[in-house]
Formats: structure tokens, C-alpha cells, sequence
């Protein structure tokens, strides 16, 4: 087997994907902009899927920003109406597949029953294993680090205490390993505070491409890109 070969071997455990470009997709089309987030969800539905087939064994999504609150109340609902529809669909799906759903965020904030059909869909799939997807919801990172440190202090847990293994343990994605890959669309060079704590030594692909383009071609390309670097995790 040639060096080549090995290295496409060479597959990211967790990969985390910044899903952007749905309004402006749609803007380009004249199209409403509830026609890329649709478009945008249908596309979110089958990547997980693509990686898994490659050997990726952990998906996260981030498909509503703490931040997004600041759209128009329109806009708002309608993702809220897809996001529900989003966790009934996937819960039918992720049984059958055998996918683990985790949905990270502050979900006591989602309106009606969101919260409780996101801790219902994680009580039904927690022992499946053939892939975990990870569903970044009412997410921010500096959110995440300020709630975890309010827990902290809420269990009176002394300073001499506090490291980042702690600190790790009081985070929305305790149970996942850190993202070895971010990947974002929409020609934007920024994470927003995706995964801010785990993505310290995470590999960074950013594509031109909006989200709603996205496409399985894609994540072989990913992949590929993935296995020629060299992460050194702050070594030479």
C-alpha cells in the first residue's frame, strides 16, 4: 500500500459543520428565504449519513444560534416549526439506522414542546450506535463556557477543584469527544463561536459553496483535504 493510500485512511472521528448560506441561496434565486432553510434542512438530513459512511462516527450540526433570536419573528417561527419537525422526522430515522440524537443547547428556551420532544429523541436513541448526531440548538459557545461556569459555582465546587477536564464535564457535549474537523459553507472564514472550547486544536475547511449546495462529492473532497494535514496539537 503506498503512503497515499494510508493517508486517505486517515478519517476524523467528530466532525462539526457550520450549516450557512440557506437566506442568501435563496436570496439569489428570488426565492423567500424560508425556501433555503428548507432546502437547507433537506440537505442536513442526508450528511450525516455521507460521513458515516466514510467512518466519521460523530456529526454536529449547528442549525439554530443562540444569536438567531434577533431575526424577525417570522423567520423565527418558521425555523422553529422546522427544527420540530426536524426532531419527529429524525427520531423515526434514527431508530431505524441506529443513530444516537444529541441535541446541545439551552433547550428550556425553545418554545412549546420543543425541549421535551429534544429530551424524549435523546432518551429514545441513547444506546444506538452506529453514528451520533449531534444537534446544535438554541447553541452559542460563550453561552455554553458561562453556563457551565454558573454550574460550577452553583455546586459550590472549590477553585483548587477547576481544570479543564471539569470544566469539560459541565459542557452541552460532555459525552462526544472534540471535533478533529469544522467544516463551514457559505465562503464565510469564521467559526461564531461553534464548539468554542472544543475546537482549540480542530482542522478548519471553509467552502465557497452555500449550504443548500452542498453535496455527497463534498464530503469525499473534505476528507481528502482532511487526510493530507498534519495536526501537531501544539507540538512540532
Amino acid at each position: 500500500m503506498s503512503n497515499s493510500d494510508s493517508k486517505k485512511e486517515l478519517v476524523p472521528n467528530h466532525i462539526g459543520i457550520i450549516m450557512d448560506g440557506n437566506r442568501r441561496w435563496a436570496s439569489e434565486r428570488n426565492i423567500p428565504s424560508i425556501e433555503g432553510h428548507l432546502q437547507g434542512y433537506k440537505i442536513a438530513k442526508k450528511t450525516p449519513e455521507w460521513f458515516f459512511e466514510k467512518g466519521v462516527k460523530i456529526v454536529s450540526l449547528f442549525s439554530f444560534s443562540s444569536e438567531n433570536w434577533k431575526r424577525s419573528q417570522l423567520e423565527i417561527n418558521y425555523l422553529m416549526a422546522l427544527l420540530k419537525r426536524a426532531i419527529e422526522e429524525e427520531s423515526i430515522s434514527a431508530q431505524k439506522k441506529g443513530h444516537k440524537i444529541i441535541v446541545s443547547g439551552k433547550l428550556d428556551e425553545l418554545p412549546g414542546d420543543l425541549p421535551d420532544e429534544c429530551k424524549k429523541i435523546m432518551r429514545e436513541t441513547k444506546n444506538n450506535t452506529n453514528g451520533t448526531i449531534n444537534i446544535c440548538m438554541n447553541y452559542g459557545g460563550r453561552l455554553e463556557i458561562v453556563e457551565a461556569v454558573k454550574n460550577i459555582v452553583k455546586n459550590k465546587i472549590s477553585k483548587d477543584k477547576i481544570s479543564e477536564k471539569l470544566i469539560n464535564s459541565y459542557l452541552y457535549t460532555k459525552e462526544l469527544s472534540d471535533p478533529d474537523l469544522i467544516i463551514r459553507t457559505s465562503g464565510e472564514k469564521r467559526t461564531s463561536g461553534f464548539l468554542l472550547w472544543q475546537s482549540a486544536y480542530s482542522e478548519l475547511i471553509f467552502l465557497e459553496k452555500y449550504w443548500p449546495e452542498f453535496e455527497k462529492q463534498d464530503t469525499n473532497n473534505i476528507l481528502e483535504e482532511y487526510s493530507r494535514r498534519k495536526r501537531r496539537f501544539g507540538g512540532n
